[in-house]
């Protein structure tokens, strides 16, 4: 006999995790904002100084941006578990790991998709000295949330073209994100551009190649989202539209990850002369997550019929 399902009831220690988890991010990520809003702007003040205020910031750098991210990742993992069942969302998650680590290690090493960057050592270990392991989970949750937008703003049908146009607007929504935050991770030196002159290349290379945004180029948004694209079509290969709409949108808990993870990027942009960055970071952002928390769930609306059962009100 083949096992009975698990029941919402069975999985709420997965919800009960992820509920947790996201909290401890937000707080991270709340502390994170407000430090280098002000003491971890130049120049330091005094009493940051001495020798044990410097080694507690030292081990800040080292491990507090891994561990923020780590608790993101649970937190989207364990919801995601909690929404559409442990294996699913395993396989889930290893597939868009898989896909985001295998484009960024092509970008430290080759300089495609993103164009010429490094990692520094502030963002945890280095997959094959290249790449932070927490990179890719970011692009994880990140995604798990962005496509719970999508869940709230697009028709939930199932077909080849909707998943594809699903994966578009799904990579739009997770580039919005970069906006604010490249300009701020590259000021805080989590990671370097390496532009080099493109004197002797094509004019259209030339222009997508320049640094005319804080020192990025265009091609890091389009590497961002040729990327997103293909890992949010990866996962709703696994996980498609339908049930993204019936069991994952419904529960806020996406779109407070996604909103949490705009709050340091945008802070340090207005505090460390970005304003413009900072500003247009702020509405890039909150234009997709008003866009999806106007709208109620709508599953009778959104889902195709015979395509899922809708679920119970949780």
């Amino acid at each position: 006999m083949s096992p009975a399902p698990s029941t919402e009831a069975e999985r709420s220690p997965l919800l009960r995790l992820s509920s947790f988890t996201l909290l401890w991010h937000a707080v991270a990520s709340v502390f994170s904002a407000f430090a280098f809003a002000t003491f971890l702007r130049p120049p330091f003040p005094e009493w940051l100084q001495t020798p044990q205020n410097q080694k507690a910031m030292a081990i800040g750098f080292t491990y507090g941006g891994a561990i923020t991210v780590t608790l993101g990742a649970v937190a989207g993992l364990a919801f995601l578990a909690w929404a559409i069942g442990t294996r699913k969302a395993l396989i889930t998650f290893a597939i868009a790991f898989l896909l985001a680590f295998a484009s960024e290690y092509a970008g430290t090493r080759w300089d495609y998709p993103f164009g010429a960057y490094e990692y520094s050592s502030q963002l945890g270990y280095k997959i094959g000295g290249r790449v932070p392991f927490n990179i890719p989970t970011s692009w994880f949750y990140m995604l798990v949330a962005s496509l719970a937008i999508c869940a709230r703003i697009l028709p939930a049908k199932d077909d080849r073209t909707s998943k594809w146009w699903w994966a578009f607007v799904g990579g739009v929504v997770l580039t919005l994100w970069d906006v604010s935050m490249d300009p701020a991770m590259v000021k805080t030196n989590h990671w370097f551009w390496e532009m080099g002159t493109l004197a002797d290349r094509h004019p259209f290379v030339r222009f997508i190649g320049a640094p005319i945004f804080y020192g990025m180029p265009l091609t890091n948004w389009l590497g961002w989202l040729l990327t997103g694209i293909l890992v949010a079509r990866a996962m709703l290969a696994v996980v498609p539209p339908s049930v993204w709409a019936a069991k994952v949108a419904p529960h806020r808990l996406p779109f407070v990850l996604y909103g949490v993870n705009g709050l340091l990027p945008i802070a340090i942009c207005l505090r460390w002369d970005m304003v413009p960055a900072g500003i247009l970071g702020f509405i890039a952002m909150a234009v997709p997550l008003w866009a999806a928390l106007r709208q109620a769930p709508g599953l009778e609306r959104q889902v195709s019929p015979g395509s899922v059962p809708l679920p119970s009100s949780r």
